[in-house]
């Protein structure tokens, strides 16, 4: 049986940080919301068979529409978002369950991150059908502080041993549910993230390949940095 590979898009936050009047994933930038860029690099992935969404509540038709707009015939499923990141994500992957078996694979990304590319998102496939998981990755290249009042340091920790983390991050299906049900009964209920789960309940990760230009959307400053990534996109395509 063929191996099928589903996008899991969390798009459930609402974006404090950001301190805008709607979720900062349909902010329009260049009038083109910033989850449609996201899912219009897994819908132009050849290795994605799907697309699922978990959304902010009350944004489910608005997104639809968005789909049909922009062509992203990939999605297959819109759900609302939960209590916390963790929820958010059970729920897609329970979602995803009622299609696909335990053997398919799921990559959990954020709505957020809109530059992400082909080669991330193929390079993560392939770590979880070689490891049985992959967490995208980059080098950590700063100086790291240590801090307990977060005013100060006098201590350092290496940077070598250290790796910033990002999505896609990839695993079966059934590692997904055996995970967050042994969550559950473990009192795990807010982990931040997939990978932090996976840490939390004794898991072995595995690396993939990430990128500088795959940032996350949290601040307006980092607004700023995806149009001018975007702008160098586009100088690059009309100078082809």
């Amino acid at each position: 049986m063929e191996i099928m590979n589903v996008a899991l898009i969390i798009a459930g936050g609402t974006g404090a940080r950001m301190k805008q009047n709607i979720p900062k994933q349909f902010l329009n930038v260049f009038d083109k919301p910033v989850i449609v860029y996201t899912l219009e690099k897994f819908q132009a992935c050849r290795e994605i068979d799907a697309i699922v969404v978990v959304a902010v509540s009350g944004w489910e038709t608005m997104l639809w529409a968005y789909a049909e707009q922009f062509a992203i015939t990939k999605l297959k499923s819109i759900i609302a978002g939960g209590a916390c990141g963790q929820d958010s994500i059970y729920r897609g992957i329970a979602e995803i369950g009622k299609y696909y078996t335990g053997e398919d694979i799921v990559l959990v990304h954020d709505a957020i991150r809109p530059m992400v590319s082909e080669e991330i998102i193929e390079g993560c496939i392939r770590v979880v059908k070689e490891k049985g998981n992959a967490i995208t990755v980059i080098p950590c290249q700063e100086a790291m502080l240590e801090t307990k009042d977060q005013e100060s340091t006098v201590s350092s920790y290496p940077r070598e041993q250290l790796k910033r983390t990002q999505t896609p991050q990839g695993f079966f299906l059934q590692d997904l549910m055996d995970m967050h049900r042994e969550a559950k009964e473990k009192g795990i209920v807010n982990s931040v993230a997939t990978c932090t789960l996976a840490v939390e309940l004794g898991r072995i990760l595995y690396f993939s390949k990430g990128s500088e230009k795959n940032l996350k959307l949290t601040t307006v400053d980092d607004l700023d940095i995806f149009k001018a990534l975007l702008k160098e996109e586009k100088e690059g395509w009309i100078k082809c």
